[in-house]
């Protein structure tokens, strides 16, 4: 089963958007997630509605965060993303008079309201400004290690593998 990375994605992009100094265009960012430049509008339509980012077109045009982005919380953006379900279970729906169905999927359903309820309160207590500060703490650590260890693999974003 394939695992939606939709949060993450937008979280990747509105990350490298807080880093940039102009506005990034739809193919830029979609390079830096290995994906489709039709597929990354799509996935910041929803920002932009939420007033998280903008864009622009023509020459000099792309996609800019929106002032104050480092308040914004990791729930704000799963609001923006239309509050996906952040668990998921399968439920035996098939036969719904059985009796031992009825009390699994209750019990189930039950324990993953909890779940994503944890989760949301965790979300809302981490801000963007908060990953971009661990960010920054990172590339300052791994420019230190690099000019000390000068055979290193990065990644396209120049993070040591």
């Amino acid at each position: 089963m394939k695992h939606n990375s939709q949060f993450s994605d937008v979280l990747h992009v509105l990350l490298h958007l807080a880093e940039a100094e102009a506005p990034l265009t739809s193919e830029v960012l979609a390079q830096t997630m290995d994906t489709n430049p039709v597929v990354l509008r799509r996935l910041m339509a929803g920002l932009r509605d939420a007033g998280m980012v903008s864009s622009g077109k023509g020459h000099g045009g792309g996609w800019l965060i929106a002032p104050g982005w480092g308040e914004t919380t990791l729930r704000d953006i799963h609001q923006a993303l239309g509050a996906p379900a952040l668990v998921s279970l399968g439920f035996r729906e098939d036969h719904p008079e059985c009796l031992v169905a009825q009390v699994v999927n209750t019990s189930l359903r039950s324990a993953m309201q909890e779940a994503e309820a944890s989760l949301l309160e965790k979300l809302g207590a981490v801000s963007l400004a908060q990953l971009s500060a661990e960010i920054g703490a990172s590339l300052r650590a791994h420019r230190l290690a690099k000019t000390s260890t000068p055979h290193r693999i990065e990644d396209h974003h120049g993070y040591p593998h």
